[in-house]
């Protein structure tokens, strides 16, 4: 397994390094650990769930940690997330006027894809150069203004002077940044979001960092383009508000 996603994955859900490779699930009370991951951030952590390496990761308030045990001690990750049990987690974190927010797969890559973008004229964007998107709505993946997990990187193509796809990473934490991808509607199906992930990907490697990449799990076509840009499944995540 990735030693940056092993070390990261321990910080946000408060286990060690060891507890991310064994083969048993963690149940722990969450506390902010310096080094997580602060995309959209809520104020509280009441629940959060992990399934990696083939077990499952759960953290946060006691009652419903305990509940967690109770339930889940022996259970294998490989299924966890399938209907039957986000049905029974729901029913459960409801009594506590709490409700899942999203349920996710994400995917890692530790290789360059070096892709080159064709017929397009590619830009790319520092930090201080993205400001000037803000408040754009075309690209409210590419690019999130998540003031706890700043946007640092991004990369255009365009046509005619006309931007017509962006990916952009987001801060996630020190060692992993998160890969965000929009493309125009009039320019999709021709594998252009594939090659901006990837030249973004391979931007960010080369800057040390591990870049990661999350999508919906019935999003077929950013399922695709994670696959298309080098990227590999890791770990699939549950997030409760």
């Amino acid at each position: 397994m990735n030693e940056i996603l092993c070390k990261q994955l321990a910080l946000d859900y408060c286990c060690s390094v060891s507890d991310i490779l064994d083969d048993d699930n963690h149940f722990n009370i969450h506390k902010p650990l310096e080094g997580r991951r602060r995309f959209r951030e809520p104020r509280e952590c009441f629940l959060k769930i992990a399934v990696v390496n083939g077990k499952i990761l759960f953290t946060g308030e006691k009652a419903i940690i305990d509940w967690c045990r109770d339930e889940f001690w022996d259970t294998g990750g490989a299924w966890f997330f399938d209907a039957a049990t986000l049905s029974k987690l729901n029913d459960k974190i409801h009594e506590s006027g709490h409700s899942m927010k999203q349920v996710h797969p994400f995917f890692i890559s530790e290789t360059k894809s070096l892709k080159k973008a064709d017929g397009c004229d590619i830009r790319w964007y520092e930090r201080d150069d993205i400001e000037v998107f803000r408040g754009d709505k075309r690209f409210p993946e590419a690019l999130s203004f998540c003031d706890s997990a700043p946007d640092v990187i991004a990369v255009s193509a365009s046509e005619g002077g006309r931007i017509i796809g962006m990916a952009g990473a987001s801060a996630d934490s020190d060692t992993m940044w998160q890969i965000g991808i929009n493309v125009e509607p009039g320019a999709r199906r021709r594998g252009l979001a594939t090659v901006l992930v990837s030249l973004l990907k391979d931007e960010i490697l080369d800057r040390g960092i591990l870049p990661y990449y999350g999508t919906a799990m019935s999003h077929i076509g950013s399922l695709r383009v994670a696959v298309g840009s080098g990227f590999i499944p890791a770990w699939a995540e549950l997030e409760t508000k």
